[in-house]
């Protein structure tokens, strides 16, 4: 199945925020790594001369998507979203994880202020790379349908919505607020759940009746793993099938999340996943049209595997790490020729000690990826904000 970038076509409808535009493209592919920012990749993914702040400039030359983390610890500048967005080449998707204000602290409650401080904060300004929000939730958060179905419901579906929704942001974000579209389109919401409640018909109903995906994600058994389809884009995170955050996947397991990947990129679903995976509900219908599927790797500790499982994958998927304008999944399984193992598919990364091209030398006003450290309590505009950098995250 071929999947162009710049295949996407544009088409207008008259809606209740006016005039929408609604994508419609040729369901893709694709797979990046949780964060980017990470000091013991230099040398190992990172060329070890790479200047921080062409950190992500060098990730999205090899992936085609990444999650942006440091939105989970704290509101970030406009100044840091549009630079992200300028580092980054076109037909890119950021996947941007929701404030842990809302989903841990606040648990769901009163969460009206809050969500539109978000909005505003500049995450608007990816405009067209701007991919899914991940809402994760914490182990000890049950599953409340008076709570869920509320917060579901307020969730924007297009970023027309956000946009009227962020214009009702607190008084002090003035002056740090983005307020501002290029064109109206849909937004996309996920949702990680590490609470055995959750594995509830009614809750699955419910992402269904807003089209909110729920992420699949191993965990090395230590939460659940549901594996119901209940929007049309699938958003996978793989934290490690051994160990939590520190196992990499060896070529066997690569090789069945490829045919997995490629059953729900078909519009299907596949006929087994990991042990420990549970089917909630009924299953979805199949997809004619196909699905898009994110996937990221999250098993970034010790062995600092994510980089490199992430491009294992996206070989077995007969996709080229740093090819973005155009790739190809393959929907059958690769020859024996082809499965012959090689330091990338093993998980190996050859350092480079070489300096980064021209291009990416290239200097920026901004360093890519960078929250400052705060010692003082944030003001309620800022709240939810941690020592730790963009792209480095206690998931």
């Amino acid at each position: 199945m071929k999947i162009d970038d710049r295949a996407d076509r544009v088409i207008g409808r008259e809606g209740a925020q006016g005039k929408e535009a609604m994508s419609i493209s040729t369901p893709q592919v694709r797979i990046g790594v949780s964060g980017w920012r990470y000091e013991p990749w230099r040398g190992v993914f990172y060329p070890a001369d790479l200047q921080h702040r062409l950190e992500l400039r060098y990730a999205a030359s090899i992936f085609r998507t990444l999650e942006i983390n440091g939105s989970f610890y704290s509101l970030q500048r406009p100044a840091s979203w549009r630079q992200w967005y300028a580092d980054v080449p076109a037909g890119f998707v950021f996947a941007v994880k929701g404030p842990r204000y809302l989903t841990h602290m606040l648990k769901l409650r009163e969460i009206e202020q809050p969500l539109a401080n978000f909005l505003a904060s500049g995450v608007l300004a990816l405009n067209e790379k701007l991919g899914p929000i991940l809402w994760q939730f914490p182990p000890q958060m049950r599953f409340d349908p008076e709570r869920f179905e509320p917060f579901l419901s307020r969730l924007p579906k297009n970023t027309a919505d956000a946009l009227a929704m962020a214009r009702t942001c607190d008084a002090r974000m003035r002056g740090r607020s983005h307020l501002a579209i290029d064109s109206a389109r849909t937004l996309r919401h996920a949702v990680e759940i590490r609470h055995e409640s959750f594995l509830d018909p009614r809750f699955v109903a419910m992402l269904r009746a807003h089209g909110v995906a729920l992420v699949i994600a191993e965990t090395a058994r230590k939460w659940p793993m549901p594996r119901d389809v209940t929007a049309d884009f699938m958003y996978l995170r793989l934290h490690g099938d051994k160990e939590l955050y520190r196992s990499g996947y060896r070529p066997a397991a690569i090789r069945r999340w490829a045919d997995r990947i490629r059953a729900w990129h078909e519009g299907g679903e596949p006929a087994s996943l990991p042990p420990g995976a549970v089917r909630i509900a009924e299953p979805a219908t199949r997809a004619r049209a196909g699905r898009d599927v994110y996937c990221f790797f999250d098993n970034t500790d010790v062995k600092l595997r994510a980089p490199a499982d992430a491009q294992s994958l996206m070989r077995c998927l007969g996709q080229v790490p740093g090819h973005s304008t155009e790739t190809t999944v393959r929907t059958t399984q690769p020859s024996p020729a082809r499965r012959a193992t090689s330091p990338a598919v093993a998980g190996e990364v050859k350092s480079r000690s070489k300096r980064p091209s021209p291009a990416r030398r290239a200097t920026s006003p901004a360093v890519a990826g960078e929250v400052k450290s705060r010692s003082k309590r944030p003001s309620p505009a800022r709240r939810g904000t941690a020592r730790a950098a963009v792209g480095q995250t206690r998931r």
